[in-house]
């Protein structure tokens, strides 16, 4: 009657549309084998408890999930399709999007307009167990590694006629338009934090879809487009990881990155490879961090610039500090600092906009924080000066629209002077850093209080502590 998926979860999906539609379990069986014996399916007879087992992750055969999308799209009044209810297509595959997605075009378009269709209908925005389900190891690596040789796949294939009518012609002026979107949306990700417009980017790429497969242009114009798609695609995977939805975020990354194939951009390539060293770091994943920067390294070792070294550089130097290795971390912010001197601004990519000496600083400053905590006697102090002085630097150069970054340099300072035992500096740092982050919504910088909360439990019995962790308490929930 059914079988159960690999890995069976259950179909959160299904159970919202329901309840959207408002039609309970015994409801939708009825229906279903109504529908069915009027389209002559044999065999087909469902009840309560079978669709209790498809909303706990059972997958129906046959037609039947054409048949449920069909009676929950006329009940709500959308044209639902079987992905949007959790439920595969019948006689097709649902597409998987994972690192080992084929380096082609149109696979890279379809797994775009996935992600964007199951975005877009998604019916809540965290999971607890969505950090868990993320691709790690050689399950992520090994299908990234052959980015570095990928070339672009024809646009379009002569052996495969276009899926759509073609109408219209488009140049550079739509692709810069889609460039000036992508800015725009960077810019209310910094000041606002990315849960509030994700699902607007998500759409945002839809319509620049839309020019792929519905649109002429010229190679190089086609090469453009895949681009500026990929560019848009990091900055919706950004915003994900900001959200806390990992699993998400390292799904659009990976697309993006396909996309910044398919555009012949090794540079642009580079800096998703980072956003997804970021969200490992962030996830504790450290090992698997450094090897996506090494990645992002050899990838684009033809097309980097300044500033792209200098970024790369930088999150080594932080990811060899988590790892314990000091000396390494110390040559890499060497080289970081010595490729920002080379930056010209002028000729640095559109994506390397964010990287300019407030962000070198604060980088820099996180991994000396983190070696001080590693070292001892006077290294400690050493290590622990120099990460206040950069970070006193970066905040000091943060433009004013950079919101949730000026509360990252706040809790990286607080968090330096607890390293060394400065508990009234480490008070007075959290409560700027709290001040921002009432004004933003970021899942990221809710997750450092968190830990500076936690990292503040030595001292628990000082007065400086206990109001720090007393503040952070208050503003964001807090395990035990």
């Amino acid at each position: 009657m059914g079988r159960p998926p690999i890995d069976r979860r259950p179909n959160e999906m299904l159970a919202h549309w329901l309840t959207r539609a408002g039609m309970s379990n015994v409801e939708l069986a009825r229906e279903v084998t109504r529908r069915a014996a009027a389209r002559g399916e044999r065999g087909i007879g469902t009840d309560e408890s079978r669709v209790r087992r498809w909303r706990a992750g059972e997958t129906p055969r046959g037609a039947i999930p054409q048949i449920i999308a069909e009676i929950l799209g006329e009940r709500l009044g959308l044209p639902l399709t079987c992905p949007d209810i959790g439920l595969p297509s019948p006689g097709a595959s649902p597409l998987a999007v994972t690192p080992d997605l084929p380096w082609r075009s149109s696979t890279t378009i379809d797994a775009f307009a996935h992600l964007i269709r199951s975005e877009i209908m998604q019916p809540h925005t965290r999971n607890s167990a969505d950090a868990a389900r993320v691709h790690t190891g050689e399950r992520l690596l090994s299908p990234l590694q052959q980015w570095t040789s990928a070339a672009p796949t024809p646009l379009l294939d002569e052996m495969e006629p276009p899926r759509t009518p073609r109408s219209g012609r488009i140049g550079m002026t739509e692709v810069e338009g889609i460039r000036a979107v992508t800015a725009t949306f960077r810019d209310v990700d910094n000041r606002h934090g990315g849960a509030l417009s994700r699902k607007a980017v998500m759409a945002q790429i839809g319509d620049a879809l839309a020019m792929l497969d519905n649109c002429t242009f010229s190679e190089a114009t086609g090469r453009a487009l895949f681009s500026a798609i990929a560019d848009l695609g990091s900055v919706a995977g950004w915003m994900s990881f900001d959200s806390g939805r990992h699993e998400s975020a390292q799904r659009t990354f990976v697309v993006a990155l396909h996309a910044a194939a398919e555009g012949g951009d090794k540079a642009l390539g580079a800096h998703i490879l980072q956003c997804m060293a970021r969200q490992m770091s962030h996830l504790e994943h450290y090992d698997d961090a450094l090897d996506l920067i090494a990645l992002a390294q050899y990838g684009a070792r033809r097309q980097m610039s300044p500033a792209t070294t200098s970024m790369l550089a930088s999150l080594e130097a932080r990811f060899h500090a988590i790892l314990g290795a000091l000396d390494e971390s110390e040559q890499a912010a060497g080289r970081a600092e010595d490729a920002f001197t080379r930056i010209h601004a002028d000729e640095e990519p559109f994506h390397m906009a964010f990287y300019d000496a407030a962000e070198m600083s604060a980088t820099l400053g996180v991994a000396h924080q983190i070696a001080a905590k590693k070292s001892e006697g006077a290294h400690r102090a050493r290590r622990a000066e120099k990460s206040l002085l950069l970070m006193d630097q970066a905040l000091g150069l943060r433009p004013e629209h950079r919101v949730r970054s000026k509360a990252f340099d706040h809790l990286g300072l607080a968090r330096t002077h607890l390293a060394v035992g400065e508990l009234h500096g480490a008070q007075l740092e959290t409560s700027k850093a709290l001040a921002l982050f009432g004004t933003i919504s970021s899942r990221r910088v809710a997750d450092r209080l968190i830990e500076l909360h936690d990292e503040a439990g030595q001292f628990a019995n000082s007065s400086p502590a206990a109001e720090l962790r007393q503040q952070i308490g208050q503003a964001v929930p807090t395990p035990g």
